[in-house]
């Protein structure tokens, strides 16, 4: 669809550019609904009273309300413009210094006769140094900032970019606040997100909506009543939070338990594995309801939704009580260890089938 060069420097590679992308949405033509036949468009001059043919029609710019001044096709090809057949290389920068919303769309590039050597060069040179090409091009008779990058296959595409002018400011935006987060609110949303972290994979994702309207056309094609979806559930609004992160996160969870060698997500416990060891008690803390294996940082936290002050958590049982000898005595079927006069257990002596370690 377009032939030119890249300039790189004093290095120019001859190169064609194609659409990488392409609208799959599902088109539709009005019709007029008695004869359902198709509503035409018309050029028409409501001056002249006529229609026109497209040798009559010239491209305007009004720069008064009702004034035009008019411009020719050899105009536009009389602008002076370096980047009008090729794709000026001005820099290189690294991608993530790009915000997405600069993009526009995307092309690939691929070696005209002569340029696959010096094509070749300039995309290795791009993976060795890790960064994309800044450049300037004009397609179409307009003239856009465009990122050259490595995509799949050893194919450079190059991506349209936005001036600065065409981003629109969000200074207009009024609705921006900065709240107050309580910390247990931080630590559940950040669970959230890693119970919900994955790699991107697009062919994991389709139109679903597209899907499902051609099933529906489908269906009044075959004269079959389309089968009456089920309403969406109402989201309602969020009251609480918590109990909102608590539901998202024990849905998530659900998800990935489900899919065998899913990870943990960073700061929550793995699940420990059937008949393994329980883990080993962690500081006194109050559990968050909700959350799997999320202790409190402190007992003087509140315990979301509880109402009251915080509770502390239970008193470590006293050297030589009741509760003390019962957390250490022994599971059944074992030996107890005789007592020390301070009332430490004394380790027994080993039995005539027991080996001694580091003995014979």
């Amino acid at each position: 669809m377009w032939k030119g060069a890249i300039s790189f420097g004093l290095v120019t590679i001859p190169v064609k550019l194609y659409a990488a992308t392409e609208s799959r949405d599902v088109r539709f033509n009005l019709l007029h609904e008695p004869c359902r036949t198709p509503i035409q468009y018309r050029k028409f001059c409501p001056n002249c009273e006529r229609e026109v043919e497209s040798a009559e029609i010239v491209k305007g710019y009004e720069f008064e309300r009702g004034r035009y001044v008019t411009l020719t096709e050899e105009d536009f090809e009389s602008i002076p413009l370096a980047a009008k057949k090729s794709i000026e290389i001005v820099g290189f920068v690294r991608l993530a210094e790009i915000d997405p919303v600069y993009y526009d769309r995307t092309y690939y590039l691929e070696p005209a006769e002569g340029g696959a050597k010096a094509y070749a060069l300039l995309r290795h040179a791009m993976e060795l140094t890790g960064r994309v090409a800044i450049a300037r091009v004009v397609i179409r008779s307009r003239e856009s900032l465009a990122a050259l990058r490595v995509f799949q296959g050893g194919v450079i595409a190059l991506e349209t970019m936005h001036f600065p002018d065409e981003v629109r400011s969000v200074a207009g935006l009024t609705g921006i606040v900065t709240p107050e987060l309580r910390p247990q609110e931080i630590e559940m949303a950040t669970v959230l997100i890693e119970s919900l972290a994955t790699a991107f994979q697009p062919e994991q994702f389709a139109n679903q909506y597209r899907d499902a309207l051609m099933e529906l056309i489908q269906a009044k094609v075959a004269g079959t009543p389309p089968e009456v979806a089920a309403p969406a559930p109402d989201q309602g609004r969020v009251v609480d939070l918590m109990e909102a992160l608590r539901a998202s996160i024990q849905a998530a969870e659900g998800r990935r338990g489900a899919v065998p060698g899913a990870r943990s997500p960073a700061g929550a416990p793995a699940q420990p594995e059937p008949g393994a060891a329980p883990p080993p008690d962690g500081p006194a803390g109050e559990t968050i309801p909700g959350v799997p294996g999320r202790v409190a940082p402190a007992s003087t936290v509140p315990v979301p939704g509880a109402s009251g002050p915080a509770r502390p958590g239970p008193a470590e049982p006293a050297p030589g009580s009741a509760r003390w000898h019962a957390s250490i005595a022994p599971p059944p079927g074992v030996r107890s260890a005789p007592a020390g006069p301070s009332g430490q257990p004394v380790p027994a002596a080993p039995q005539a089938d027991e080996a001694i370690p580091g003995g014979p």
